[in-house]
This record gives C-alpha cells, sequence and structure tokens, in this order.
C-alpha cells in the first residue's frame, strides 16, 4: 500500500490526501511501532493544531499546546517520548499525514 504512495525523503506524505488511519498504521509498522488509542490521541491532536494554524510548533510548544488541551500529564516529554521514542513532534506529524516540522529537518 505504502509502495504508491508519493513520500519525501524522510518518509512524511507528500500529499495529506492519501492519509487515512490504515495508512498511517502501516508507516508506523515500517518504524516499528504499533499505534495504539494514545499514539492517536497525540495523532488526531497533531492533525487538529495543523488545521487550526496552518503550521506545526516546534517541540517545546507542541508540548505546550498539548498540555493546554489534554493535560499535564500528556503533554510532558517523558510520556511523548514513551508513545513516541524517536521524536514525539517529528513522528506525531509523520503519522498524521502532515509535513515534516522544520525544527526536525
Amino acid at each position: 500500500m505504502l509502495v504508491q504512495l508519493k513520500r519525501d525523503e524522510y518518509g512524511f506524505l507528500q500529499n495529506r490526501s492519501d492519509w487515512s488511519e490504515a495508512v498511517a498504521e502501516a508507516m508506523a509498522k515500517e518504524d516499528e511501532l504499533l499505534l495504539t488509542p494514545l499514539h492517536w490521541e497525540i495523532i488526531h491532536f497533531a492533525q487538529a493544531y495543523y488545521d487550526e494554524f496552518n503550521h506545526q510548533p516546534n517541540a517545546r510548544l507542541f508540548g505546550q499546546a498539548i498540555k493546554k488541551r489534554l493535560g499535564a500529564e500528556k503533554g510532558s516529554s517523558i510520556y511523548l517520548y514513551k508513545l513516541f521514542p524517536n521524536g514525539p513532534l517529528k513522528y506525531a506529524n509523520k503519522y498524521a499525514g502532515l509535513p515534516i516540522p522544520p525544527s526536525c529537518i
């Protein structure tokens, strides 16, 4: 399924319209990560943030925005790194079908 989708050099979708939960799950599987409801909460948060502000925050602001909307525990870097060990901002956005955040290049 992922072979036919256009992705950039980092594995991010080039067209958000190609995104689906099945695509996100396949991308996560490539990265040896199984998405749980806790992951989906952050992924959907990233999509909503992008839709509202038309950009991604840096990692610090990402955590602060999550704290504001979902609570202090879920916005903590410890919590986010448990979910996305290779980088919460980068991988939440990747699985959300969003562009790679400029701070992650």
